[in-house]
C-alpha cells in the first residue's frame, strides 16, 4: 500500500517548496520534511508495542512526510541491546499495523534496517558481537570477535531478507544504515578495521561490506519502495573515516545504483556519540538510565570523557555536507541541527532535497504543520539532550507538555 496520492507538483522552481510533493525513487512524498530514525524503547520481546506505534502515528500526524521506525536489525546478533526489533515473520503483524497507521495519516513509514556490529550488546543478546576486527564495546562491557567471510555473508544476505521482509509489511521506503561504527561503518573505518583480507587496507576493500550490502537490497526489492543509506561523512574520532573517503564512497554507492538518496550524518556510536548530537552532554542522566551496574558506575566515574559536550548550532552538519552535494548528483538529506524554517529553506536551496529531523520532533510532534501555517515558527527544542537516556525506558522529551508528548 502507498498513501500517496496527491497529484504531482509543476515543475519547481530554485529552491523547491518545502511542503510539495516531492520524488524519492518511486515515491511521492507529500512535502520535504523526514522524521530521522531515533531509537524509541518500545519494543519488547524485539516486536512491536501499541506504543511504538502511537509514536510513529503521532509524527505523521504532525506533519513529516516519512517517519523512520528505529532499528531494525537484520539478524538477532546485530542488536545494541535485546529488546530491539529483529526483522522475522513474527515481527510483522505489528510492522504492518504500525505502517497502516502511518498511512492512514497521510505519510510514508521507512524501516532503518542494519547490524550494529561492535555496537551490539553481546550480554543483552546471548550472542558474541562482531565487528571488522577484534575490539572492546566500553558501553557492555563487552569483547567484540573479528566477523569471519561466513559472518560477511550471512550479513549481507540478511540485509536483502529483511528488505523483502519491510516491503511484506508496507513499508515505503528502507534506510540502510551505514554509520555510527554500526557493522558496515566498522569495516569503512581505518580505525576499527585492521583487517589483511579483502575486507581491509585499501578503501576500496573497507567499502566492500556497505557496498554489498546495499545492491544486496536493491536487488531484494528492485524499485518497489525507496531505498535511503545513512552515511558517515566522518566519524569524529582521530583516524577514523574522514570525508575524503567518505565521498570516494558516496560516489560508488551512486554509480553501484542500489540507493535513491543518502542520508549524511557523522560520529561514532562506539567511541563518541555525541559528536553527531551536539549540545549539552547529559552524562548524570546516562548514568541513572544504565542497566548494568558497572556500567552505571563506569559512566558516573568516566562518562564525561566519553560523553562529551559540543557546542551546537543550526545546521551544524551542512559544511561537510555541502562537499558531498558538490561531489554527487544522488538526492541527499541534510541532517543535524534543522529545527526552524529558515534552516530547511536555506537546505533546498543549496541543493538538498529532504530535511531529517528528530529532537525537535520530539519536543513537538505537530512541529511541520505549525512551520508550514506560520513561517516563524521555531522548535522549542533547547538541545538538552536529555531525551537521549529515554531510549531505555522510552524515548520522548522530559520537557514536552502532555498535548506534546
Amino acid at each position: 500500500m502507498q498513501p500517496h496520492t496527491t497529484p504531482s507538483a509543476s515543475p519547481a522552481t530554485s529552491p523547491p517548496a518545502l511542503f510539495e510533493p516531492a520524488r524519492l525513487g518511486p515515491l511521492t512524498l507529500r512535502n520535504r520534511f523526514i522524521k530521522a530514525a531515533t531509537f524509541e524503547g518500545m519494543t519488547p520481546g524485539a516486536l512491536v508495542s501499541d506504543e511504538l506505534i502511537d509514536f510513529h502515528r503521532r509524527h505523521a500526524a504532525g506533519g513529516v512526510a516519512l517517519t523512520t521506525v528505529a532499528y531494525c536489525a537484520v539478524a538477532p546478533d546485530g542488536r545494541t541491546e535485546r529488546d530491539q526489533i529483529w526483522m522475522r515473520p513474527e515481527a510483522l503483524p505489528g510492522l504492518r499495523r504500525l505502517t497502516d497507521a502511518v498511512h492512514a495519516e497521510g505519510a510514508a513509514a521507512s524501516a532503518q534496517i542494519g547490524h550494529a556490529g561492535p555496537v551490539a550488546d553481546g550480554r543483552s543478546n546471548g550472542l558474541p558481537a562482531v565487528s571488522s576486527s577484534p575490539n572492546f564495546n566500553p558501553q557492555s562491557l563487552g569483547v567484540i570477535r573479528q566477523a569471519s567471510r561466513q559472518d560477511i555473508a550471512r550479513i549481507t544476505r540478511g540485509h536483502a531478507e529483511a528488505a523483502r521482509l519491510a516491503v511484506e509489511a508496507g513499508f515505503d521506503a528502507v534506510e540502510i544504515h551505514l554509520g555510527h561504527n554500526y557493522f558496515a561503518s566498522s569495516f569503512l573505518s581505518p580505525k576499527l578495521n585492521k583487517r589483511k583480507d579483502e575486507y581491509g587496507g585499501s578503501l576500496a576493500h573497507r567499502a566492500r561490506v556497505a557496498r554489498d550490502a546495499a545492491r544486496a537490497v536493491r536487488e531484494a526489492v528492485g524499485d518497489r519502495i525507496a531505498i535511503l543509506a545513512k552515511l558517515n561523512m566522518d566519524d569524529g574520532v582521530p583516524g577514523g573515516l574522514w570525508l575524503d573517503e567518505s565521498l570516494q564512497v558516496a560516489q560508488w554507492l551512486q554509480a553501484d545504483g542500489s540507493v535513491d538518496a543518502l542520508e549524511l550524518t557523522a560520529g561514532s556510536s562506539l567511541l563518541n556519540p555525541m559528536y553527531l548530537f551536539r549540545g549539552d552532554a547529559p552524562v548524570r542522566e546516562f548514568a541513572a538510565a544504565m542497566r548494568n551496574p558497572l556500567v552505571k558506575q563506569g559512566v558516573k566515574a568516566v562518562g564525561k570523557h566519553f560523553i562529551r559536550a559540543y557546542p551546537y548550532q543550526e545546521a551544524y552538519l551542512l559544511d561537510s555536507a555541502r562537499q558531498f552535494r558538490a561531489a554527487v548528483d544522488l538526492p541527499l538529506v541534510l541532517l543535524g541541527g534543522v529545527s526552524r524554517r529558515e534552516t530547511a529553506e536555506q537546505a533546498m536551496a543549496e541543493g538538498f532535497q529532504f530535511v531529517a529531523m528528530a529532537r525537535a520532533l520530539l519536543r513537538e510532534p505537530d512541529l511541520i504543520h505549525r512551520m508550514r501555517d506560520d513561517a516563524t515558527t521555531r522548535s522549542l527544542c533547547i538541545h538538552c539532550n536529555k531525551c537521549m537516556p529515554t531510549i531505555f525506558s522510552g524515548t520522548h522529551c522530559p520537557l514536552a507538555t502532555p498535548q506534546a508528548s
